[in-house]
């Protein structure tokens, strides 16, 4: 009879867990940089770009790629396969709307499966000044959304995002 209430308290938390952790997530963080924002979102669109300035090719330089269809525009596919700490998955453009965004959807395989819908979006400031917000969204499905109540993904997430935009604006301001 222990053994029994034992496995009802495990599930009893497990669901309760499941009940109260965060369903959904949005990561982002931004900068400003000192160039016209038709610079900025041309060069942001070609997703082969983000080699330069990603946080996540510097963590592994040897990673293997793949690309099909015509970058910077919907439907191009820019997949990897890397270490550890890159994984394994791709990004697909889904959307682009001119000197505003560009969308896409990320699908990792490797070391979890999951899927995230990643943004890039500018923003004029004045003629020669540009915001840019670089994060991605998605949902933490029950169970594993528990998980996310021991895991911060904003602060995690959130510094490679700073690292990689402080290397964008290096990039396109030295241009």
């Amino acid at each position: 009879m222990t053994f029994l209430y034992i496995v009802l308290t495990i599930i009893v938390l497990i669901v309760f867990l499941a009940f109260i952790a965060p369903k959904t997530y949005n990561v982002s963080r931004s900068i400003t940089m000192n160039k016209p924002i038709a610079n900025v979102f041309n060069y942001l669109k070609y997703i082969k770009n983000q080699d330069d300035w990603s946080p996540w090719k510097k963590k592994d330089a040897n990673m293997k790629q793949e690309f099909t269809g015509v970058d910077g525009e919907v439907g191009f596919v820019s997949k990897w396969e890397g270490n550890k700490a890159v994984g394994t998955g791709e990004q697909e453009i889904i959307s682009i709307t001119e000197n505003k965004s560009v969308n896409s959807q990320l699908r990792f395989f490797k070391p979890w499966k999951s899927q995230s819908d990643a943004y890039l979006t500018v923003k004029e400031i004045d003629t020669n000044t540009t915001k840019v917000v670089w994060g991605f969204s998605g949902e933490n499905k029950p169970p594993s959304n528990i998980f996310f109540l021991f895991f911060n993904m904003d602060k995690t997430v959130g510094k490679d995002f700073e690292e990689g935009l402080v290397d964008l604006k290096y990039i396109l301001e030295s241009k």
